[in-house]
Formats: structure tokens, sequence, C-alpha cells
């Protein structure tokens, strides 16, 4: 028996509620692509440099993790990290980089096997002859590449090997064993894993120049001599106030032509502080230069910014009065370098967290002299349900949580953590948490700029 059909008033009832509904609830909204992906779409990467002690801190993690498509370990794959005594090897906290990034589905360009700096000193102080320094050497090479078999894209296998007249640097390698090391070293790292790239990268060669020319003479003459060389690293360490670098993309393409990739390896543009909207204007250009000069030479595989964000920066150590040179800002907030970044690879401007799986919405909700009452809803703004969440973030200034509600709450320096209670931890797909504290504070009171769900960065609001 077929059941009875609905009477024409229902039929239209049911049709007017179907109507209201797809003019009421707006269509799914697809998620911009991230820097990564639109390098992709061109063929190339976008990474970032990070480093270990960086790696605490949740809210950075997850836009590392989810903004780049490559990383790149600042110093855990280094001389003195990876053999600090002779023979006695240490790989950890490259490990840790490197499960970081399979986790991600990032690729990892090795950093660095040969270098005069960060050398342990019974390397640069040993006063070995040229024979053992260059078993030495070897013996580095061979057992570090080794060990990052298969898990690197790509090795900067030498590192720096130029002064900035094109004569090459004064190094205990070079000093002993000539320039010869240098093929030495690429020898040994394609014979331990022959799938790495291997790559020999310096600064300050980005234009047409002398040191630069320097560089290209050497890749030529170990192209001629058959030594496996695969790129070229151009470093990418500018200053506002030394001018961008003099042709190139000419550059670029000259080095490409001799049949090896080119790589921007280490980018960061810094500026004399304090700065201002005039110089940022101008940083976000040379980014955009910088991208576009890559894009434009067909071998030029990617670009690496040396960290994101100038929270973690190496510039303001290294050069006092100076900074401001990344990407995002010390409280992770994109400047406009990101913006431009994403127009130059075809993007458009906005932060990719609006469409993010899970929202943040902060709220002051009483303030008094020394403290403050904060409320905090957390969404799910993705299609499947939280089962345990943890939201993490971190304060601005001097603000210190001293009693919470809704979610077990602790603090270590700036970095907040809210674990769900017992009660609220699953979060249905669009379902929210109420959670709560109340803190001291001293000086300004600025709200968290970034927030992560469970190490996914969350959009804020």
């Amino acid at each position: 028996m077929l059941p009875p059909r609905p009477s024409q008033p229902l039929l239209a009832l049911v049709f007017a509620l179907a109507l209201l509904v797809a003019l009421v609830v707006p269509p799914a909204q697809a998620a911009e692509p991230t820097l990564g992906e639109l390098a992709a779409a061109k063929g190339r990467y976008f990474g970032s440099a990070t480093d270990n002690p960086e790696l605490t801190d949740a809210p950075y993690v997850a836009i590392l993790g989810s903004e780049f498509n490559s990383i790149t370990p600042g110093n855990s794959m280094k001389w003195d990290a990876t053999e600090p005594q002779r023979g006695q090897f240490s790989f950890a906290r490259g490990d840790e980089v490197v499960a970081l990034a399979q986790r991600n589905s990032q690729r990892v360009r090795g950093h660095t096997l040969v270098w005069h700096s960060q050398l342990p000193g019974w390397v640069s102080n040993g006063g070995f002859p040229a024979t053992e320094l260059r078993s030495i050497l070897q013996n580095h090479v061979t057992t570090v590449a080794t060990h990052f078999k298969g898990k690197l894209a790509h090795w900067d296998v030498v590192n720096e090997p130029f002064n900035e007249d094109g004569t090459f640097r004064d190094s205990v390698f070079y000093r002993t064993l000539g320039q010869s090391y240098i093929a030495d070293a690429l020898r040994a790292a394609r014979a331990a894993d022959p799938a790495a790239k291997l790559y020999i990268n310096d600064y300050n060669t980005d234009g047409l120049g002398a040191k630069s020319d320097g560089m290209y003479n050497l890749v030529k003459s170990l192209k001629a001599q058959g030594v496996p060389i695969d790129g070229v690293g151009f470093q990418g360490h500018l200053a506002l106030q030394y001018g961008f670098p003099y042709k190139m993309q000419e550059n670029l393409r000259r080095f490409a032509d001799l049949g090896v990739d080119v790589a921007i390896t280490e980018l960061d543009i810094r500026m004399n502080l304090p700065a201002d909207a005039t110089k940022l204007a101008t940083q976000a250009t040379w980014y955009s230069d910088v991208t576009k000069a890559c894009l434009a030479v067909s071998r030029c595989v990617g670009i690496t910014i040396w960290d994101y964000t100038d929270k973690y920066s190496w510039i303001p150590s290294v050069f006092p009065g100076e900074g401001a040179a990344l990407p995002y800002d010390e409280n992770l907030r994109p400047k406009p370098a990101y913006n431009a970044l994403r127009t130059a690879l075809g993007g458009t401007p906005g932060d990719p967290g609006p469409t993010a799986a899970c929202a943040v919405a902060y709220k002051v909700e009483s303030q008094w002299n020394a403290g403050f009452t904060a409320a905090v809803t957390v969404t799910n703004r993705g299609t499947t349900p939280i089962n345990g969440w943890r939201l993490t973030f971190a304060f601005p200034g001097d603000q210190k949580v001293t009693q919470g509600w809704n979610a077990g709450w602790s603090q270590t320096g700036r970095d907040v953590t809210a674990a769900n209670a017992s009660w609220n931890g699953t979060l249905a797909a669009g379902a929210s948490a109420s959670i709560g504290f109340n803190a001291s504070y001293t000086g300004t009171n600025a709200a968290p700029a970034t927030f992560a769900l469970n190490g996914t960065a969350c959009r804020a609001s």
C-alpha cells in the first residue's frame, strides 16, 4: 500500500521552507589557499625556517604547519649540533623537525653540512693535516646525510664559501684543503643520499656583482668537472637601507642557464627601527619583487623565509636597531608583506584564518585597575565532531590568568592553555564551548592575536 500523498498546501509549505533555508544559510566557503598552496599551483614551494625551541609555541606551530609547504631547520642539522664531539653524532633535534614536517606533509631543506661557522672547537681548532681533515669532512657529510637519507628534498651542502669580493673565504677547510673541499663535500653527499638535491648556499649573491660572479664561476667549474651539484641557494638577507639587489632576475637566470636549479633560501627584509607605514610598504614591495623574480625563472624552485615571524627573527640580536624583517609581526599577525606575497603568487590579499575549521571569540567583559575578566567562545567550524580539545594562545603583554572556569587553565610565561572539562570535551560540527577566566595585568591589556585548537590555527574575533 502506497503512503498517502501530501496535500498541495503542504507541498507548497515544504517548498517555501526549503527556499527560505537556501536563502538564509550561505553555502560553505572554500578555504583561501595558503602561501604554500599558491606556490604549489605555480610549481614552487613556499617555506619557512624554524628552530627547536620555537616548537613549544603552539600558535606559532599551528601557522608553521598550515601556511607553508616546506620547512628548514635553522640550527639542528649544523655541525655543532650533529657532531659536537668527534665521532659522536646526535640527531634528535633534526629528527624532531623532520617529524613535524612529515606530520604536515611538508618537504624539508637540510641546512647545512659544511660551514665555517658553528663548528665545534675540535674541528676549527684541531690543527689537522690535509689528509685527516678531508677524511673528517667526508665522514661527517656521509654520516649526517645517510641518517636523513630519503627524508630531505634539498641539502645546503656547502654554506657561505665566499668573501664579498668573490674570493674564497679563509675557513679552516679552504685554508687546509683549498677549494677542493667543496667538491669533496658534494661527492660525499651524493653517495650518501642520491635522491636529495645538492646546493651551495650564500648571502649577498642575490644580484649581479663580484660575489655572485665568484659563485657563478665556481658552479660553472664544478659542472665542467662532473661534480654533482643540483642547485644554488640565494639567501636573500636584504635591508631597505642598502637597496634592492641589482638585476636579481637576470642573476637568477644566468645560474639557471648553467643547468642548475635556483632557490631563495633565507629571505628576510630588515629595516632600521622603528618600523612605520612607509617602510612596511617598501618592504612589501620588495617581498613581491623577489617572488616575481623567482616566478619569472623556470628553474627557480621555491622561496624560504628565514622564519616567518618577527617573534623569532635573528635580526635584532645581530643587527642592533634593525628588525621587523618578516611577513608576520611579533604577535603572529600578518603584515603588509604577507598580502604582497599572496598577490605576487597569484592569490588575493587576506588572512586565510577566517576560513579555518575553528573560531575563537575573545571578549574582555570587565576591566579594572590591575585585572580583568574575559569570556572566550570556542566554535567547531568543521564538518566532523571534535572529541577532546585544547585551546592555546599567547598574551601579547604581562597578563596572567588567576582563575578560570569551564576548562582546565594553565600558563607558562605568556603561553596559555585551556583544556576541555570532562563535560564539554565533545564539540559537534557547528557547536561551541563557552569558557572564561580572571587575570591580572600591568601596562596595556591587548587581546591575543592568534589561537589554535588542537594545534590548528583558528579564526579569531
